[in-house]
This record gives structure tokens, C-alpha cells and sequence, in this order.
């Protein structure tokens, strides 16, 4: 199944569809099942927490909606609550050796191994979806754009065996991890607005039981720049779950960035960023000034 959270443009009101062939069907109604919360709300995405319980009401909702086209909504993040984002920092060894190289990227920061520099978190205010566009804070600065397959927790989980971890995922995106280029510490320059990009929608893992042996794809403006297939991970899916769940509870609706490959470059104003992943789908995300609309 794949489900998304989308904008109508028309009203400005959110919706929860699933998407097919043909398009998208509001399967909004299937939110009245949720449970209801009092402060103080619980660290996790109360849909996703859910999901095992509502797929089939979900199914049912869709069924009978009628289809409308991707082309006429603003698609959003597939997860609205994440309690945490999660991210692994130069986990492909392709991108730590340009990591290494390139001194725009490193600022003489030290650029350790994953297994020396563990995980980051990037603030939660981060996360936008591909509709929404990325917009750019900082743009006397390099902005770089980083191709990630993301991993989504869908049960509560603490020092899981990495045998066990991929039955603790209830789905994959594509992310992007937008960085700003500087001396400053990596969980401050990647948790800018718009900095965490989820999209185009959660494909659950009943779907992709095997997510070792998929091709990324990253291309701006229709140049290709970042090219990869996560066999090529350091640390794969299950290790990285592993290692975090090792040093914090999983909730569900967590979201975990894999890494990224080479090829990480600048994008500014007006590019378009179309980021693809075997099995997932893809997505195109405009690089918007800070002050423009989403909708510019």
C-alpha cells in the first residue's frame, strides 16, 4: 500500500489517500478510528501507531473514492509526527571519501567513519514534503542536496537484535537530507526548515521485504548527480535500526535517513530536484528563496 498525506489546492485542507495507478484516493475518513489523546501527547504518529488496526478500513474508504490526479495536489510529509528523525552521516564509502576531499564539505571538520561517528538527530520542525519544496535559509551559503532511503518504525522497540530489525519498519520513502555547508555542527545545518523532505509517500513494508538492493537516482534541473543502490551501504537497514534502538526507544512514525552516496552538490533558487528510488516512486521538490511560496 502506499499511502500519502496531501494538500488540497483548491479548500487548503489535508488529506490521507492512497495512491494507485490512476491516481489518488481520499481515505481521510479512516482518521475517525485514531484514538484520542489528552496532554501530555505521547512520543509517537498516532496514524502510524494505528496502521496495523485501520489498513483494512483504509482499503475500504479508498475503494469507494473517486480517483483524482497527483497533478492536483500539493503532496505533504507521509509522516506528520515523527518523534524523532534520525539520520546516519557518511554511510556510503564513496561519500566519505568525497566527504574527505572536498574542503567546501568538510570545513575542517573531522570526518570520521560511521562506526566512529554513531547517528545524529535532525530537529523534527525539519520536515517538509515534496509539494512543500525546500526552502533556502541561507543562501550565501552552499545548500546541498542528499539522496537518502528512509526507513519509517512502526512499533515501539528498544535494543532490537539487527536479525529482528526490519520487523519493527512499517514502510520506506525517499528523503532528502538538505545540508548547509559550514563549520557548525551537522544536526544544527541539516534541521533547517524544509531540510528533511519525505515523499512522495510511505510504501508499506509488505511491499519492499528487501530493502538492500535498490537504485537511487538524484538529478537537478535533468543533470544527473547522485547514483547508488543501498547494497552499497556501510551500515545497512537492519544494523542502523539496531544501533539505534541501542541508544533510544523506537516509537512508532520515527524516521531514520540510511545516508547518502556521492555526488552531493549545491542547488539554489529555482532548481528542480527529482529524487527516485527503486520500488518507492519518485519525486520532484523545487528549491524556493526562503520567502517564496510554496506555490511560486
Amino acid at each position: 500500500m502506499r499511502l500519502c498525506r496531501y494538500r488540497d489546492r483548491r479548500s487548503g485542507s489535508t488529506h490521507v489517500g492512497i495512491v494507485e495507478a490512476d491516481g489518488i484516493r481520499d481515505a481521510t475518513a479512516a482518521l475517525d478510528d485514531l484514538p484520542a489523546y489528552r496532554y501530555p501527547l505521547p512520543p509517537l504518529d498516532p496514524f502510524i501507531a494505528a496502521l496495523p488496526s485501520i489498513s483494512e478500513r483504509l482499503r475500504k474508504i479508498a475503494s469507494d473514492a473517486p480517483s483524482r490526479s497527483l497533478a492536483s495536489v500539493d503532496l505533504l510529509s507521509p509522516i506528520a509526527n515523527p518523534g524523532k528523525i534520525i539520520a546516519a552521516p557518511v554511510n556510503y564509502r564513496d561519500h566519505l571519501d568525497e566527504a574527505r576531499a572536498d574542503a567546501q564539505i568538510h570545513h575542517q571538520n573531522r570526518i570520521a567513519e560511521i562506526q566512529r561517528a554513531g547517528l545524529f538527530l535532525k530537529a523534527t520542525s525539519s520536515l517538509a514534503g515534496a509539494g512543500e519544496g525546500v526552502r533556502i535559509r541561507h543562501p550565501e551559503r552552499r545548500n546541498d542536496h542528499e539522496i537518502e532511503l528512509v526507513a519509517v518504525i512502526g512499533r515501539k522497540v528498544s535494543r532490537i537484535e539487527r536479525a529482528d530489525a526490519l520487523s519493527c519498519v512499517a514502510g520506506y520513502c525517499i528523503g532528502l537530507d538538505m545540508t548547509t555547508r559550514g563549520p557548525e555542527e551537522r544536526s544544527l545545518r541539516k534541521s533547517i526548515d524544509t531540510y528533511a523532505v519525505l515523499g512522495p509517500w510511505l510504501v508499506t513494508a509488505d511491499e519492499l521485504a528487501d530493502p538492500s538492493n535498490l537504485e537511487l537516482l538524484l538529478t537537478v534541473n535533468g543533470e544527473s548527480r547522485q547514483r547508488a543502490n543501498t547494497r552499497d551501504l556501510i551500515i545497512d537497514v537492519a544494523g542502523l535500526i539496531a544501533l539505534a534502538s541501542s541508544f533510544y526507544t523506537l516509537w512508532p512514525g520515527d524516521v531514520l535517513f540510511t545516508g547518502t552516496p556521492a555526488g552531493v552538490g549545491p542547488v539554489q533558487s529555482g532548481d528542480i530536484i527529482r529524487a527516485s528510488i527503486d520500488s518507492l516512486g519518485s519525486m520532484e521538490v523545487a528549491v524556493l528563496n526562503e520567502s517564496w511560496s510554496a506555490r511560486a
